[in-house]
């Protein structure tokens, strides 16, 4: 089956011509876009994977790190404020 040069889809899903038809706005009722949806859900879930015990440990490590160090350097921030606001206005 050959398209006529007005009815080829552009690069950017467009046809051709610039015209767009009526459907191209809503695909489907409410029901069909659901199903759509969860179809499409179920197909990224089947991409995950699983990390394995060492990795799971060594993610779980970093993560924890990385709080520890951002708690230290809200904690070093607020204590430099604090004394720095008691230097401006006496206590």
């Amino acid at each position: 089956m050959s398209e006529s040069p007005s009815e080829a889809l552009g690069a950017e899903g467009v046809r051709a011509g610039g015209d767009k038809k009526k459907g191209d706005a809503k695909k489907g009722n409410i029901f069909s876009r659901i199903a759509l949806f969860v179809r499409q859900v179920i197909a990224e879930l089947k991409k995950v994977v699983t990390p394995t015990r060492s990795e799971l440990i060594t993610y779980t490590t970093v993560v924890l790190v990385f709080v520890a160090v951002v708690m230290a350097f809200v904690t070093l921030l607020d204590f430099g404020v604090g004394i720095a606001a008691l230097w401006v206005f006496g206590g």
